[in-house]
């Protein structure tokens, strides 16, 4: 699954992911399994409530800011998503296929509307 590594997604993960950084979880162990074939994708630690209002007060925090942040600056914040994803966009294709069991064309279709809605 070369495609994780080029997305620098760890197979296992500990905890609640804020965007830009993980939050350690004392919660149960969910792996996820690939519908394509049954494969161990990877496994995450699901939310305790500690994780849970961290999380949660991290992402009030964010809104807080980007709701006050000028709306030129939130579009040409939202152009550069798309161009990440663009550059990006044979991996996450990938991803998708693997993670949601659909053709690789399906998740690379998906990723475009990702893409179409950022320009």
């Amino acid at each position: 699954m070369e495609f994780l590594k080029t997305l620098q997604i760890q197979k296992d993960n500990e905890g609640v992911s804020t965007g830009n950084e993980w939050i350690k979880s004392k919660g149960e162990k969910i792996n996820s399994f690939s519908p394509v074939n049954g494969n161990l994708i990877g496994s995450v630690m699901a939310a305790d409530k500690d994780s849970y209002d961290k999380a949660i007060s991290k992402a009030e925090e964010a809104f807080n800011t980007w709701r006050m942040m000028p709306a030129p600056k939130r579009g040409e914040i939202v152009r550069q998503i798309g161009e990440s994803l663009r550059e990006h966009k044979a991996a996450l294709g990938q991803l998708v296929s693997y993670e949601m069991g659909k053709s690789l064309q399906e998740g690379l279709g998906e990723v475009q509307e990702m893409i179409d809605i950022c320009d």
